[in-house]
């Protein structure tokens, strides 16, 4: 409930919502609508493809960015931007135009990430470290219920209406988050200036050293390479394993898909109640992997007996070990980062991330006609129980519960409250 009174924090995970939802709604319509507009497979991989290039190359830089301006102006120029760039995918209307959709896809990227990296260093500002927990167990909670909404009617939408609809509709989503974002009160001036701010390049470098010499920073930077590379053979190779290994078809996928969903949501209302009561470190590696078991419990038991019903209910255990590590993962990386370098810190791991999982990818693509779709799709839940045990066995408690800084001052100004305070 303190985190409920906290006005700030209900007008970010209300922007966050209303922006999320926009995403599945681009994201499972367009989707959709480009293999629909070109019949092809390799068109749909293209734009994966698009989307998580931008992420490798510019995803510490945006970080940097963040870092260097104010985190809430950053996100409702991000949101405005975003909706503006998507209006290309109004001229889309034949297969010779595909190519808008990879240029949009990759600047939508670009801009999240930047996002991204501003609300993930923005939330510690709002919310006391206490309340850390309970604040990203609400954020992926936002999330979850997004992914559902916004799915389901990214469907309706690109079946009315086609990539016009979706898109304006997505623009508007975006406008919306962006309205919410400016009533946030809290402001954050820093000491010296934009005059006096470093290079931007110097910043980069300074980042990319602070994530590599600390130890739990290091930790993250694997956790994320180990884990990115299950998440996209996942991704890959779950409707060929639900087709091929549990001989299923769209209705079976379409269940086990809705499990999961509904696995997210209950696990994030437990995480959010009860998050709190742990160290995040424990609750990043020890959901990690109970989550890794379960993974492996889910692809491996069809060498027993290759029916569909153990799936779902896999599917739905699994919602409260994913939502523990997220929460888990997000606190420990606030935590162990000064305000001042948050945001490049977050770009890093994210642009690790995305290249391990363009690695993923291609071994989802290579390997399942050599040795199986089942060896090839364990990787993922293999992949999480050894990060789950490199969190429990490298770090320590102490090591992520002492908060980061730099030496530098900043000024936190509260508009309407009336008073400053100094953080040194």
């Amino acid at each position: 409930m303190r985190v409920i009174r906290n006005r700030d924090y209900r007008l970010l995970l209300a922007a966050n919502f209303v922006s999320f939802t926009g995403d599945w709604i681009l994201g499972a319509g367009l989707a959709y609508q480009v293999y629909v507009l070109t019949g092809s497979t390799l068109a749909s991989a293209a734009m994966v493809l698009a989307s998580l290039l931008p992420k490798v190359t510019l995803g510490s830089f945006a970080g940097v960015l963040a870092d260097r301006w104010d985190r809430r102006r950053t996100m409702i120029v991000c949101n405005l931007l975003l909706a503006v760039t998507l209006l290309p995918l109004l001229l889309v209307d034949h297969p010779g135009r595909a190519p808008i959709v990879y240029a949009v896809a990759a600047v939508q990227s670009a801009l999240a990430v930047c996002f991204a990296s501003a609300e993930a260093a923005l939330v510690p500002a709002l919310v006391p470290e206490k309340d850390l927990i309970t604040a990203n167990a609400m954020n992926g909670q936002a999330r979850d219920v997004a992914r559902l909404t916004g799915a389901a009617l990214g469907g309706v939408l690109a079946a009315t209406g086609g990539i016009r609809l979706i898109t304006l509709a997505d623009a508007a989503t975006f406008a919306v988050a962006a309205a919410l974002l400016t009533l946030i009160r809290h402001r954050v001036v820093r000491a010296g200036g934009s005059a006096a701010a470093p290079r931007l390049a110097g910043q980069w470098r300074e980042g990319t050293r602070i994530t590599l010499t600390d130890r739990t920073l290091r930790t993250l930077m694997a956790f994320a390479l180990i884990t990115g590379v299950g998440e996209a053979i996942m991704m890959t190779l779950m409707a060929p394993f639900v087709r091929d290994v549990l001989h299923g078809g769209n209705e079976a996928y379409g269940t086990i898909m809705a499990a999961q969903a509904i696995g997210g949501l209950a696990g994030g209302m437990v995480a959010t109640l009860i998050g709190h009561r742990f160290p995040p470190r424990l609750l990043l590696g020890a959901g990690a992997v109970v989550f890794g078991l379960l993974d492996l419990a889910l692809f491996l038991y069809p060498l027993a007996a290759g029916v569909v019903w153990p799936a779902p209910i896999i599917m739905v255990l699994v919602g409260l070990p994913s939502a523990l590590t997220l929460a888990g993962l997000t606190t420990v990386f606030q935590t162990a980062t000064s305000d001042s370098h948050r945001g490049r810190v977050f770009g890093a791991i994210t642009a690790l991330q995305a290249a391990a999982m363009l690695i993923g990818i291609g071994l989802a693509g290579a390997l399942p006609a050599h040795i199986g779709i089942v060896p090839v799709i364990a990787v993922q839940g293999a992949g999480y129980l050894t990060a789950g045990l490199l969190v429990l066995a490298v770090l320590r408690p102490e090591r992520v519960s002492e908060p980061r800084f730099d030496g530098a001052a900043e000024v936190v100004v509260e508009a309407g409250a009336g008073d400053h305070s100094v953080r040194a």
